[in-house]
This record gives structure tokens, C-alpha cells and sequence, in this order.
């Protein structure tokens, strides 16, 4: 069925719980996973409370160190359920574009992530890495909510 299956995760409760269950899904389908975190760069104008507090190299180091926090993670849980697993830090603007490009450079025929559910306004006004994600890739997405 799949082969291949690209899980981001940004270290959140909820996509943590989607890297378990895309693993154990991966793990039942005989596939292999990549998981991926991608990284914004430093921005000195800026909305993110991560930027507004650090230096451009503080804000490097810390999300540096909390990326590779995230990926060692899912390699371990990858590890223990016997699922082969990359990981990938990228750095990108727009962190859905990433996640596109990513499974796409891996030859991912799956792409497993979280949402957190948000409808009406909220959705609108804050966005949705999976909406765009959902919105703009040509590979199936599963998400988990």
C-alpha cells in the first residue's frame, strides 16, 4: 500500500501523538519514514515570541538544539517498533512548502500529520500548516486529529 511515509512534527503534544501513530501505521504497512522539523529562520520583525526574545544566534542555537531534540525522539519510537527512519531539519519560510518539497525529494507516497482541528475564524485568522499542506500537495495526506 505505502512505502514510504514523510511524519513533520514541531515537538507539540499533538504532533508528537501523530509521530507515534504514523509509526506504528508505517510499522503495520511494512513502510519506511522520514520524519521531518522544519526550522524558520530568524525574523527581526516578528510576531513569534521565540524571535522577539533572542538573537538571530540564540533563536539559531535554541531552535537548532529543539529540532534535533524532536527528530532524535522519533528515531528512537522508530527504532523500538523496528521502522527504518531518516530524519530531515529543513529551514524554510513556509513550513507547509517544506513538507511538500520534502516528500517529494524523498519519493514519500504518504505524508502523516496532526492538525489541531481549528474551525471558523480561528482557522482563518491563524492559519493551518496541514490545511496548506492538504490544499496544495499531490500526495494523500492522513491526518491525525
Amino acid at each position: 500500500m505505502y512505502n514510504h511515509i514523510l511524519i513533520p512534527t514541531d515537538g507539540s503534544p499533538l504532533s508528537t501523538v501523530a509521530v507515534e501513530k504514523g509509526l506504528a501505521f508505517a510499522r503495520d504497512a511494512g513502510a519506511k519514514v522520514t520524519v521531518l522539523t522544519v526550522v524558520m529562520p530568524f525574523h527581526v520583525i516578528s510576531g513569534r515570541s521565540d524571535q522577539l526574545s533572542s538573537t538571530p544566534a540564540e533563536y539559531e542555537q535554541q531552535s537548532q538544539e529543539a529540532a534535533s531534540a524532536y527528530l532524535s525522539e522519533a528515531e528512537m519510537k522508530a527504532r523500538s517498533l523496528g521502522v527504518p527512519c531518516e530524519a530531515v531539519l529543513a529551514r524554510h519560510d513556509q513550513p507547509y512548502r517544506a513538507i511538500i518539497d520534502t516528500a517529494k525529494d524523498k519519493g514519500c507516497d504518504l505524508i502523516a500529520m496532526a492538525s489541531h482541528g481549528r474551525r471558523g475564524v480561528s482557522a482563518i485568522v491563524l492559519g493551518s500548516e496541514t490545511v496548506k499542506v492538504l490544499t496544495h500537495s499531490t500526495i494523500p495526506v492522513l491526518v491525525y486529529r
